[in-house]
C-alpha cells in the first residue's frame, strides 16, 4: 500500500487556500496509485492554537468537514486530517479523522497530550484511547503530533491491533531527535509502521521543521523529507508487523500485571 504524506506550509485561517493544497496534493497523490495522504496537524485551519481558538466560528467545521470529504471522495482517496472540535461539553480539542476514498469518516481520535502553552490555553486534552479500523486490508490507528512521543499512546495502539499509526504533526525547527530518533524508537518497540506528516515554513510565529518520516515495524525509514514543502511517498508491507511480531514477541511477552506492580 502507497501512503503519501503532505509537507506543506499552511496559511492561517485561510480555509480557502489550504483547502486547495490539500486538494491539489489528494490528486497527485491519488495519480501516483497512493492509498492514503496524511496532512499536518490542523492544517486545513492553520497552526495557531490562540488565534484558531479565539477568531474560528466552530460552526464552520461541519462545512469544512463536508468539503473535506469532498476532496477525498473527489480524488479515490484516503484522506487524514486534523482539525478543532467541540464537544458537548464545550471543550475544545485537537482531532484527526480517517477518511476512505469515498469520504466516509472511518475513525476519529482527540490529541491526549497537548504540548507547551499555546496549546493548552486553546484546548482541552482528549482521554480516549487510539482506537484500530481496517484500512485497505491494514489494521490503522491515529495519534496526534505529541501523542506518538509517548511509549504508552502508540502501545496503546499497538495492544489493540494496529499495524500503520497515522500521525498529523506540527513540530517545530530544533527537535530533530524527534523524527529520526525518537518516532523510529515507537515504531520499533510496537513494531507497527508510522506515518509522520509535518508542516513546512513558518505560521503563526512557529517556524517548522519539516522532516516528515515513515518508519517501519523494524525501525528502519521507509521514507524521509527535508525542510521544503513536499510530497513524501513510502510502499508499506501488509505483512511487514506480522513478520516482526513473530521474530521479537514484544507484545506477546509483555508484563502488565508485573508492570502495575512496579507503579506502572
Amino acid at each position: 500500500m502507497l501512503l503519501a504524506l503532505l509537507q506543506e506550509n499552511s496559511v492561517v485561517l485561510d480555509v480557502g487556500a489550504n483547502c486547495r493544497a490539500i486538494d491539489a496534493a489528494a490528486r497527485t497523490a491519488a495519480a501516483r496509485g497512493a492509498a492514503v495522504l496524511v496532512t499536518p496537524e490542523l492544517f486545513p485551519v492553520g497552526y495557531a492554537p490562540r488565534r484558531v481558538r479565539s477568531e474560528l466560528d466552530p460552526s464552520l467545521l461541519p462545512e469544512l468537514q463536508q468539503r473535506l470529504a469532498g476532496i477525498a471522495r473527489g480524488n479515490g482517496i484516503g484522506l487524514v486530517y486534523s482539525l478543532p472540535r467541540v464537544t458537548g461539553q464545550g471543550d475544545w480539542q485537537i482531532s484527526a479523522t480517517l477518511l476512505d476514498a469515498s469520504g466516509t469518516a472511518l475513525l476519529s481520535y482527540g490529541k491526549v497530550h497537548l504540548f507547551g502553552d499555546d496549546e493548552r490555553s486553546a484546548f482541552s486534552p482528549a482521554r480516549e484511547a487510539p482506537a484500530v479500523v481496517d484500512f485497505n486490508g491494514v489494521p490503522t490507528s491515529l495519534v496526534i503530533c505529541y501523542d506518538v512521543e509517548f511509549p504508552e499512546t502508540v502501545r496503546a495502539a499497538a495492544v489493540r491491533g494496529a499495524e500503520l499509526l497515522l500521525v498529523p504533526t506540527a513540530l517545530a525547527h530544533g527537535f530533530d531527535d524527534v523524527p529520526q530518533v525518537l518516532l523510529r524508537a515507537r515504531a520499533l518497540e510496537s513494531q507497527l509502521t508510522i506515518a509522520y506528516a509535518n508542516h513546512s515554513g513558518e505560521e503563526g510565529g512557529c517556524r517548522f521543521l519539516g522532516g516528515s518520516v515513515v518508519a517501519g515495524p523494524d525501525g528502519g525509514l521507509l521514507a524521509e523529507a527535508g525542510g521544503e514543502p513536499q510530497l513524501v511517498y513510502a510502499e508499506v508491507d501488509p505483512g511487514a508487523a506480522a513478520r516482526e511480531r513473530q521474530n521479537v514477541p514484544y507484545l506477546a511477552e509483555r508484563r502488565p500485571d508485573l508492570y502495575r506492580t512496579w507503579g506502572l
